[in-house]
Order: structure tokens, then sequence, then C-alpha cells
């Protein structure tokens, strides 16, 4: 088994050398195209013993403020979570084992994005659990018309 050295030394800056060793110019960039693919999964393409999701996580949320795009973040980490819990689109019936695959993806994703949309997600997933979406729906990306609605970007 290897050590996890994901938290020694300077990791921001080891983040974003990866990031630009692979062509980008930011992680933003780099996560866009990969779309609805775990954090985790970002973080070991990264560095698998050195990068972590939470840091790949950080690093998405800063760039989201520093470009006034944080709902579109929340939207990306909802697809991300979704797609993680739910690989085959959303439950056909929603039984026991599923409404705990949903709330563990959705509970997942709430503890992810900044308190500022936390309102806004708890109707996003009010609307979830009233209007569930069609069986088998995944959203493929924070673009997503579906997502779009439940989080409507905020205007300018």
């Amino acid at each position: 088994m290897s050590e996890d050295r994901s938290w020694q030394g300077n990791w921001r800056a080891r983040l974003f050398d990866r990031i630009r060793e692979r062509g980008y110019d930011s992680l933003t960039a780099f996560a866009n195209a990969r779309p609805a693919v775990p954090l985790y999964l970002l973080a070991d393409e990264l560095g698998k013993d050195d990068i972590a999701g939470a840091q790949v996580l950080s690093g998405l949320l800063e760039e989201a403020e520093r470009h006034k795009q944080v709902t579109r973040f929340v939207r990306d980490v909802l697809a991300r979570e979704l797609s993680e819990s739910l690989p085959d689109g959303w439950p056909t019936l929603m039984d026991d084992e599923h409404r705990f695959e949903v709330a563990q993806a959705l509970g997942c994703w709430y503890g992810h994005i900044p308190e500022s949309h936390q309102g806004r997600a708890d109707q996003a997933m009010a609307t979830l659990r009233a209007t569930p979406p069609p069986p088998g729906w995944r959203p493929l990306g924070p673009d997503d018309a579906l997502l779009r609605t439940l989080l409507p970007d905020e205007d300018a």
C-alpha cells in the first residue's frame, strides 16, 4: 500500500503544476474536459498518492469564486456526486436502497457547497423530492437543462 502524501508540502503549487503539465491553464478547464467525473477520480488522474479530492474541490471553488461562477460550481459538484452515486441514472423505483443512494449523493453534495448556496440547494432538493427527474436521468455536466432549472445562474 502506498503512502498518501496529499497534504505534505505546498499542495496548491503541486496541484496547479499538474494542471499546467496537462496543458490546462486552470483547474476548471481540466475539470470541464471531464464532466461528471467524480472528484476523487480527477484527483487520482492528477496524482494518485499526492493529490486529494478535497484539494480539487477547494481549487475549483476558489476559481469559481474568482470568476463569479459559484452556482455553476454547485451544479458541477452535483453532477459529479450523482454520477458517482447513481451511475445508472435516477432510479426507476424509489425503494429504500435507491432512496439511500439518492440521499447519500445529495448529502455529499450539500456538504461540499459553500454556505452561500445552501438555501438554494435546499430548494433544489425539495424540488427533486416533489418532482423527481425521469428514470435514468443523469446530468452529464453543470450545464444540464434540469440542473440549470434547479439552480439557475444568478443575474450579473
